[in-house]
């Protein structure tokens, strides 16, 4: 039976280049996919973008993100909406970004939910003591959720583990690591490049630690720049004085800023993955990364770590990184062609034909 899936998507972080990546590769295998598309519109290129994927219909819904919800009636009526919408357009499976929305509506189809990230395993990495209010309801509505889908995706064994321990009783989570195809054409060795830093990603995050990453660059003899949104969607603002601020890149603007920079830096505190990170890597920098578990896992032996929240000692990689940049480059290349769009795409489907 060919497969129709509805997939759910926001366009301000790395979850819509997840989508299209998966809407990508599965239409070479004759899936269909309606992707409804929350929070913000996409702007026109990232429209374009989509247009261009067969089999793929865009559904801009302007619905409520799941995290900016302000209460649970607000997020049950947009599950309610999505699962209207999944049974106008007749599919024969569903794939939410958002687990807490599972269990609030009946579904016209077996439910795959993917935790790309979750409250409570950010607030057990970022802060101590019992949630607030406000986390509390999105935790528990997340938690059922995760005991109603029919299978459970994470994209490192490390959040996994995470997951496991924050929530009761969840159904098995299945790892499927994160993928996506290299950018086309060939780069030039690191040490050829500018002697320049790049960080990628929604810095008004806490778990991004942007902090630390403007305090480091104070102390690196070369430009640190940033490409992404120090302004989150409910109106956060991440404060910075020495990085060189890029704005928001569009994927074919940032590779080009990939294409003449040697080190790619993450200061994260928590990142279930890292896109950015795989995006730096195939485009051949020298990774310098938090040493925490996800990037421990996917990075070992191809990145210099560094203990979060350590400016000095993140200074002083990343001048060590500039200097002899091509072997660091290198191991990170190598490394990021394990982790390809193909692998994660069929290891997905293969659940939905199981569902």
């Amino acid at each position: 039976m060919s497969r129709h899936i509805l997939v759910t998507t926001d366009a301000v972080g790395g979850v819509w280049r997840y989508s299209l990546t998966l809407a990508r590769e599965w239409a070479k295998a004759g899936v269909r996919v309606e992707l409804a598309v929350l929070g913000p519109a996409p702007d026109p290129a990232q429209r374009a973008e989509a247009g261009a994927i067969d089999g793929l219909a865009i559904h801009v819904t302007l619905l409520e993100l799941d995290w900016t919800a302000p209460d649970r009636a607000s997020l049950e009526r947009v599950a309610v909406a999505l699962a209207d919408l999944a049974r106008q357009c007749g599919v024969t499976s569903v794939h939410l970004h958002a687990p807490a929305l599972v269990g609030m509506v009946e579904w016209p189809g077996p439910v795959i939910a993917v935790l790309h990230s979750c409250l409570a395993t950010w607030w057990r990495a970022m802060r101590d003591g019992p949630p607030p209010k406000d986390f509390r309801w999105r935790i528990e509505v997340t938690a059922d959720g995760l005991r109603r889908a029919e299978h459970i995706v994470a994209p490192s064994r490390a959040f996994r583990n995470m997951a496991v321990e924050a929530y009761d009783n969840c159904r098995p989570i299945t790892v499927v690591l994160n993928g996506r195809d290299p950018p086309a054409g060939l780069f030039g060795p690191a040490s050829a490049r500018t002697r320049q830093v790049l960080s990628a990603g929604r810095f008004w995050d806490e778990g991004k630690d942007v902090a630390t990453l403007d305090r480091a660059a104070a102390l690196v003899d070369a430009p640190v720049q940033a490409a992404g949104s120090f302004r989150g969607p409910n109106g956060q603002e991440a404060a910075s004085s020495s990085l060189v601020r890029l704005g928001s890149l569009g994927e074919p603007a940032l590779a080009l800023a990939f294409a003449d920079t040697r080190v790619f830096v993450s200061t994260a505190r928590y990142e279930p993955f890292g896109l950015a990170v795989l995006e730096a890597a195939q485009c051949g920098l020298a990774l310098v990364l938090s040493d925490i578990t996800s990037f421990r896992e996917l990075w070992d032996g191809a990145a210099l770590f560094v203990r979060p929240g350590d400016a000095a000692d993140f200074a002083s990689a990343t001048m060590q990184a500039l200097d002899n940049p091509d072997l660091l480059a290198a191991n990170a290349h190598a490394r990021a062609s394990q982790y390809s769009a193909a692998g994660m795409a069929g290891a997905t489907l293969a659940l939905h034909h199981r569902a």
